[in-house]
């Protein structure tokens, strides 16, 4: 006679085998290595130098101009995060601190400690975009990816994603390269890993946006670290002392007052500070 514990665990079993969890197994053996951590290759501005200027508009060129012009006077350029605004894309892909990627079936998740909400989840289950209007805007933007077997070896070699539905401001990098404020920026990704070197990441990013003349391409490579893995934490409003008030930069002085950041600086308007005559 059969031991009723041995009897149990059989019925568990069965019931677990019989559930669609179970039945559905991922072999992630198909997906691409992409487990450890990331680090950007290069100085963190890469991406002028790696591909020069943009191919700006006659407006946009103006503005990036302006931008040089207040840097060299000692204000601060155009760099949202500056503030604490978020880097989003494509100015995260910079890697400012190492980078993880987790791929699930359904959602691939690029994660990052710089400047607090500086992840992604690109969506690989088959989704369409949605409506206009339909979802808020974010400085990350929503990403659709496909993954693709180019060898046809039944294994996946690259992550195409395309990514829409932006707000603002948004740069490429700390230098001011801007993109245009409307949001209709249109951002498309190769991700894959170095045929030469699996230790190297190839991110080929190609960015349509209302301030270039002609969509700008430019290939980012990142390093892996196996081993001895520690993760950074940054967070922006820590120890920041920049502020903005009004359409200028300030800074909080080291024993907390407010100072100039530039030559012949006026003050803020302190108009709710002073006292009513009467």
């Amino acid at each position: 006679m059969l031991d009723r514990s041995l009897i149990c665990a059989a019925l568990l079993a069965s019931a677990f085998l019989a559930t669609p969890a179970a039945a559905q197994v991922v072999d992630f053996g198909k997906y691409p290595a992409f487990k450890g951590q990331w680090f950007r290759t290069g100085p963190p501005n890469n991406w002028r130098q790696v591909a020069g200027l943009p191919p700006y508009t006659p407006e946009a060129q103006k503005k990036w101009e302006a931008i040089q012009k207040d840097l060299k006077n000692g204000g601060p350029g155009n760099w949202p995060s500056t503030y604490c605004i978020p880097t989003g894309m494509p100015a995260m892909m910079n890697l400012y601190n190492p980078m993880e990627i987790i791929i699930t079936p359904e959602i691939t998740y690029i994660l990052m400690s710089h400047n607090s909400d500086n992840f992604r989840r690109i969506y690989t289950d088959g989704r369409n975009f949605p409506a206009e209007g339909t979802v808020d805007p974010t400085f990350a933007g929503y990403s659709i990816g496909k993954w693709i077997d180019e060898d046809g070896d039944g294994r996946y070699d690259v992550l195409e994603v395309e990514t829409r539905s932006f707000k603002g401001p948004r740069t490429f990098e700390a230098s001011g390269i801007e993109l245009h404020d409307d949001g209709q920026t249109v951002i498309k990704e190769r991700i894959s890993l170095d045929k030469a070197n699996k230790d190297t990441l190839i991110d080929e990013i190609t960015t349509i946006d209302n301030a270039l003349t002609r969509p700008w391409v430019v290939t980012k490579k990142y390093q892996r670290e196996r081993n001895n893995v520690v993760w950074y934490f940054n967070h922006c409003a820590e120890n920041n002392h920049h502020v903005w008030i009004g359409k200028d930069n300030y800074m909080v002085s080291g024993d907390g007052y407010l100072m100039p950041v530039k030559k012949n600086q006026a003050p803020p308007d302190l108009r709710y500070f002073q006292s009513s005559q009467k």
